[in-house]
């Protein structure tokens, strides 16, 4: 026993100690660093953005929607609109606006894909909203185009009409025709209803239901869609059709009619 209290008490003891739990921290946070550095990594990168986007949004947003988006009279509150919202808009030149007009038209794009992230993350800093959609939401791998065309005519053909193409509203605006629209954008839209068109939020209209909305609008956009009704007056339904019935098939039967009745009267008199 003395002899072994004796090894205890040599000076070299504590070092070894001491290595022996350098060691065991060592290993342990060699186990358990990888997962709290790529959170820190990712929180970093995300403050970045934000601070990026701060900036970009103070020379090019401010002026019109207030220096902490709160909005002004020249421009409504960003807070909670989302990332979503803010892709949207920029991602289509729609913003920023070159003057106030009744509805901000799609435009160039004045930011790169870049500068708009981080424009995006500073206003979803600013309050809960939608993000931004992946591949799989707004294309995805099966989707069912006649289930979106059902829905696509009872939420979205009385402004866009029946194939998309757009149409006149009051007070100057109008709904944009979405022939040329990415599929991402028109997620966006869906999901953040921008200026006079409502949001469809999943509990109105799921996720796959904007999959398939999408999928109905390519295929009846697409080059080898042919009408099967024929000619197809532009695409804005019956309205269109039973107009064109109207004044050119009666106009048609009118003049037959008269023409019938001249020479009827000519026949008489002879």
């Amino acid at each position: 026993m003395k002899k072994l209290s004796a090894r205890r008490r040599h000076p070299l003891a504590a070092l070894v100690v001491l290595i022996f739990a350098l060691a065991a921290t060592g290993g342990l946070y060699t186990a358990l660093a990888p997962a709290d550095e790529a959170k820190a990594a990712k929180g970093s990168g995300s403050s970045l953005a934000i601070k990026e986007g701060k900036k970009l949004y103070a020379v090019g947003c401010a002026s019109c929607h207030g220096t902490g988006g709160q909005g002004s009279s020249d421009g409504p509150s960003l807070v909670g609109v989302g990332a979503a919202a803010v892709d949207f808009q920029v991602g289509t030149g729609r913003m920023p606006a070159q003057k106030p007009e009744a509805q901000a038209p799609k435009k160039p794009v004045k930011y790169d894909q870049a500068e708009i992230d981080q424009l995006a993350a500073y206003v979803a800093s600013l309050g809960p909203g939608p993000n931004v959609p992946n591949k799989s939401q707004y294309d995805p791998n099966e989707s069912d185009a006649a289930a979106g065309g059902e829905l696509f005519r009872t939420n979205c053909a009385q402004c866009h009409n029946f194939t998309g193409e757009g149409g006149a509203l009051s007070k100057g605006k109008f709904a944009p025709d979405l022939g040329d629209v990415s599929k991402k954008h028109i997620y966006e839209a869906m999901q953040t209803g921008p200026q006079s068109m409502p949001s469809y939020p999943d509990s109105v209209i799921t996720e796959k239901g904007k999959g398939d909305i999408i999928a109905y609008l390519e295929t009846v956009n697409s080059e080898e869609s042919d009408s099967p009704g024929g000619y197809g007056l532009g695409g804005f339904g019956p309205v269109s059709e039973g107009l064109f019935a109207w004044v050119f098939g009666l106009g048609v039967m009118v003049a037959v009619a008269v023409w019938v009745a001249a020479r009827t009267a000519k026949a008489k008199k002879s």
